[in-house]
């Protein structure tokens, strides 16, 4: 397959969220050598989760099929730019690339969504220290000393 080939299940996805009522027009594919490993559509409405966005729930099909969270060596393919919390769990799961469809200005600008204030806010470092605040880093810091000095496996 190539990659329109795999941008069409991604669209194909998003279309079967959309009317199954489930939350907008986002779907997500994630390819492994070739094959499509995890897919996934936004939730919102039907889970009532905020997160359940159609990269996310992608990444969470991908991680349960492979049996691993670190998805190194996949693309993943998504009907629009991903928002910030989902360019988050991109990176955080090692995909290596990231095809697109529509930008984040399509979709403030055609469906009205609000990913525009979010990038705002990450820009913004007076407002984000005011949204973000330090509390208790001394009681954090001593929880950090005991998970290091567990030895637990680390990611």
């Amino acid at each position: 397959m190539e990659k329109k080939d795999f941008m069409a299940l991604a669209i194909e996805e998003a279309r079967k969220g959309i009317g199954e009522g489930h939350g907008g027009p986002f779907g997500a594919i994630i390819v492994k050598d070739g094959e499509v490993v995890g897919r996934g559509h936004n939730e919102v409405l039907h889970t009532q989760d905020a997160t359940a966005h159609g990269e996310v729930m992608a990444i969470h099909d991908a991680s349960r099929r492979l049996g691993t969270f670190d998805l190194s060596g996949c693309e993943l393919y998504t009907t629009g730019y991903p928002c910030p919390m989902c360019l988050g769990a991109i990176l955080w799961s090692n995909i290596g690339k990231v095809y697109y469809g529509c930008t984040a200005r399509d979709t403030e600008e055609v469906i009205n969504f609000r990913d525009s204030a979010f990038y705002e806010l990450l820009r913004d470092e007076k407002r984000l220290g005011e949204f973000c605040q330090e509390l208790s880093r001394e009681d954090c810091l001593a929880l950090y000393e005991e998970y290091r000095a567990m030895e637990a496996r680390r990611y």
